[in-house]
C-alpha cells in the first residue's frame, strides 16, 4: 500500500510509493525503443491493459476490443490505489495516511506515432472531454479532493511509454501548489475586489506583447514572470474557477484549437520538444470561487533545475517571455509554410 507523508516544515505531501518502483523503466533515463506490436496502448493490444473505464468508440464496439478512438483505462503501476480507508494517523511528530486515490491513463489515439500536435482539433477536444468525464465520474468518491491532470511526452519529460497519452491522480487532498495558487488569488481579491487571473488576460490583451494565440474563448500567452523558455499559459477569457465549469463542447473545441495551436507551433519552431502540461484547476469545494480561474501550463522541457534552482525555488529562465511570443507567434502552420 503507498503511503502519503506530509513534511512538517513546508506543509508539503509526498507520495511513498511502492508499486511505481516495480516499473521497468523507472530509473532509466532515456525509454527502450518501441518494439512493433508489443505497445500496451496500441489498438489491438487491449488485453495488456487493465479493463477501459472510459472509452469513445464510434462504432459502438465493445469495451476493451479495437474499434476505439480514445481510451481510459487504470494505471498498471499506480502512484495511489482506490481500495480502503484512509486512516490518518500521526507517527511522533510526523503526519502520514494511507496511499488512497486513482492513478489512470487516458490513451489519446489508437495509432502508436500520431501526437498531439499531428491529431486533428476534433481529436483533441476528444481528449478534454474524457478529462472532464473521469473528474466527473472520480468526485463522486468523497474521499477525493482534487483531481490532477497532466501530460509527460518524450523521456525527458517523464514519459515511459511513447504511445500518445496523458493521465489523471485523484488525491485525497489538495496539494500545495495548488493551494498556493488559490490563496494568492484570494489575497489580490480581498485588496482589489477582483480576480488577478482576468486582471492578467486585460493587461495581456492591452499590452500585446506576451499573447501567443487567441480564439473567442481562450488565450495563450507567455507568462511576464516566465520560469522556463517557451513556457504558455492557456486560459479562459471568461472568469471560471473549475475545468469542468468549461464543460460544453464549443468551449473544449476553442480549447483544443488554442492547446493545438500551441503543441504545433512549439514542435515546428522547437523541433519537437520534450514536454509536460498540467491543469490548474480549482479544488471540488471552491468550483465557484470568484478569486480563482482555472487555466493549463505548458513547459517545453528545455532547460534542467540544478542546485541553485532546487535550493532557492527560483527559475533561471534564459529566453524572456516577450522574445518567445515573437518566435512562436512568427512561426506558420499553414500548409507548405
Amino acid at each position: 500500500m503507498p503511503e502519503l507523508r506530509k513534511d512538517p516544515i513546508i506543509d508539503r505531501w509526498v507520495i511513498i510509493s511502492t508499486e511505481r518502483a516495480q516499473r521497468p523503466v523507472f530509473l532509466a533515463e532515456e525509454e527502450a525503443p518501441p518494439k512493433a506490436g508489443l505497445c500496451p496502448l496500441c489498438a489491438g493490444n487491449e488485453t495488456m491493459t487493465p479493463p477501459e473505464v472510459f472509452a469513445i468508440r464510434p462504432d459502438h464496439t465493445p469495451p476493451n476490443t479495437p474499434g476505439w478512438t480514445l481510451r481510459v483505462v487504470p494505471n498498471k503501476f499506480p502512484a495511489l490505489r482506490i481500495e480502503g480507508a484512509l486512516n490518518k494517523e500521526g507517527v511522533g511528530l510526523y503526519d502520514r495516511m494511507n496511499g488512497i486515490g486513482a492513478h489512470e491513463v487516458i490513451v489519446e489515439t489508437p495509432l502508436h506515432g500520431q501526437t498531439l500536435y499531428t491529431m486533428n482539433v476534433a481529436s483533441v477536444q476528444n481528449v478534454f472531454v474524457a478529462y472532464k468525464e473521469r473528474t466527473i465520474d472520480l468526485l463522486r468518491d468523497k474521499r477525493f479532493k482534487f483531481i490532477m491532470i497532466f501530460k509527460n511526452h518524450g523521456a525527458v519529460a517523464g514519459a515511459s511509454l511513447d504511445h500518445s497519452h496523458s493521465q489523471l491522480i485523484a488525491l485525497p487532498i489538495v496539494p500545495r501548489r495548488v493551494f498556493e495558487e488559490i490563496n494568492g488569488g484570494l489575497a489580490y481579491y480581498k485588496y482589489k475586489d477582483r480576480c488577478v487571473f482576468c486582471d492578467i488576460i486585460a493587461q495581456e490583451a492591452e499590452d500585446g506583447s506576451r499573447v501567443i494565440y487567441e480564439n473567442e474563448a481562450f488565450v495563450a500567452i507567455s507568462p511576464f514572470a516566465a520560469r522556463f523558455p517557451f513556457e504558455t499559459w492557456v486560459l479562459p477569457k471568461s472568469h471560471v474557477a473549475s475545468f469542468l465549469a468549461s464543460g460544453n463542447d464549443d468551449n473544449y473545441y476553442a480549447l483544443a484549437d488554442a492547446v493545438s495551436t500551441i503543441l504545433k507551433k512549439n514542435n515546428k519552431l522547437l523541433n519537437a520538444p520534450p514536454y509536460n502540461y498540467m491543469i490548474h484547476t480549482a479544488p471540488a469545494d471552491l468550483a465557484s470561487v470568484p478569486y480563482y480561474h482555472w487555466h493549463i501550463e505548458i513547459i517545453p522541457r528545455l532547460t534542467k533545475m540544478a542546485g541553485f534552482e532546487w535550493g532557492t525555488g527560483f527559475y533561471i529562465n534564459p529566453t524572456p517571455p516577450e522574445l518567445a511570443t515573437t518566435f512562436l507567434r512568427e512561426v506558420s502552420l499553414s500548409e507548405g509554410a
